[in-house]
């Protein structure tokens, strides 16, 4: 008898710790509920777009426009110079992206870099390098586990919630006076307020003592233009003045245009109920804006860059490759597997007066639905608002009306 009870009251003795255990666990629960919903909604991606990919607090393209464009106010306001700047969401992607005029590769993915160890370690890239100077032995661990050791990255963080993270790159250091640790920070608190974590000190390494016997440093030669570059083409189209005599260019779509071009793109979007992700190449490739809408997806913004890319490579829209895989499905597959050309419509090289100044990659469902013609339909009007007759579009003829791309 003494057995059955004491078995019962254990049995009740679990039932119970069960219970409190769900109980428990259902407030710990909906209290991180509670901490994530704290994020004020114009942070955030919210409504109908959260919804659909299943998360309500990542960083917004509204919010991660005004911290880029804070930056680079902050820059000018300066006395000048230049940045290149990427804006992550929690899962790595790009929301924004901005290549000030005059800035090179090594600058742009410096940036993407940055921004990634930021994301991966939830705290500044200047973590990673100051560790180093206090353990240089440390360089070798972080290299195997992807982290770019260099100062110019913060986590984005409202309320102890990560939305995003910011990479800077292109900007000679000179803290305390400017960095891009410090236009990145700027932008995050001319946007976000005071509650924005202060900076962390700069560590500096001992200096290297000369050894006895050494031969002298190696001289290095300077390779630099003293004039810009000629271009015919009006200098709010293009790279011009400093900026061009850095990249020994004066035929690289600016940053202004690519902007307006994008903006024109996304309220036409807008205004068909639909979201896209875009990109702006230059004519070597490199990124010089980005921006994804609310809503979209990762493959939205991986499809929109292979566009751009394969406009620039063929020199053509990507609505030409489309077609030609809609009338021989046998034959280019297998073509356009081999050359790396992406085969949907929405990517269209900017050619501004006969010279191709860059790339326009466009995709996510611009007209509201998933017929990627909407998407060369956006790119098309962001070229024609920023360019107007001075750029080449793509034409259908009548004749050809029923070779359509998909």
């Amino acid at each position: 008898m003494k057995v059955r009870i004491a078995r019962r009251a254990a049995g009740l003795a679990v039932k119970l710790s069960a219970r409190l255990g769900l109980a428990v666990l259902g407030a710990i629960v909906l209290s991180g509920m509670a901490l994530a919903q704290t994020v004020p909604q114009q942070f955030v991606v919210s409504g109908a777009a959260a919804e659909k990919i299943q998360d309500f607090t990542t960083i917004n393209l509204a919010t991660a426009e005004r911290i880029v464009d804070a930056c680079e106010a902050a820059v000018t306001a300066h006395g000048g110079g230049a940045h290149s700047l990427v804006i992550l969401d929690k899962a790595g992607d790009h929301v924004y992206m901005d290549r000030m005029d005059g800035q090179g590769y090594i600058n742009i993915v410096t940036a993407d870099y940055k921004a990634h160890t930021a994301l991966m370690g939830r705290e500044p890239s200047k973590v990673f390098a100051n560790s180093l100077i206090d353990d240089p032995t440390q360089e070798f661990e972080d290299i195997q586990l992807g982290f770019y050791p260099i100062s110019g990255a913060l986590p984005i963080i409202i309320n102890k919630q990560m939305i995003g993270v910011i990479g800077a790159g292109g900007y000679r250091p000179n803290p305390p006076e400017w960095s891009d640790e410090i236009c990145a920070h700027t932008g995050l608190v001319q946007v976000i307020g005071p509650a924005v974590a202060p900076l962390l000190e700069d560590k500096r390494g001992a200096p290297r003592t000369p050894v006895a016997g050494a031969p002298p440093p190696a001289v290095a030669p300077r390779f630099a233009a003293s004039a810009p570059p000629k271009g015919n083409l009006p200098a709010d189209w293009v790279v011009s003045g400093a900026g061009a005599t850095n990249v020994f260019d004066a035929n690289q779509i600016s940053l202004a245009a690519a902007k307006k071009l994008a903006r024109a793109c996304r309220d036409w979007a807008a205004s068909k109920g639909g979201a896209m992700s875009l990109y702006v190449i230059d004519n070597a490739g490199e990124i010089v804006h980005m921006e994804r809408m609310d809503g979209q997806v990762a493959n939205d913004g991986h499809k929109a860059l292979l566009k751009a890319q394969t406009a620039l490579k063929t020199r053509a829209p990507t609505s030409i490759v489309a077609t030609q895989l809609q009338n021989n499905p046998a034959g280019h597959p297998r073509q356009d597997f081999f050359f790396g050309f992406f085969e949907e419509s929405g990517g269209i090289p900017i050619v501004v007066d006969s010279q191709m100044i860059g790339a326009v990659g466009v995709s996510g469902g611009a007209a509201g639905s998933s017929d990627a013609r909407g998407d060369e339909a956006c790119a098309i009007e962001g070229l024609k608002a920023t360019f107007g007759d001075h750029a080449t579009v793509p034409v259908y003829p009548t004749a050809a009306s029923s070779a359509s791309p998909r």
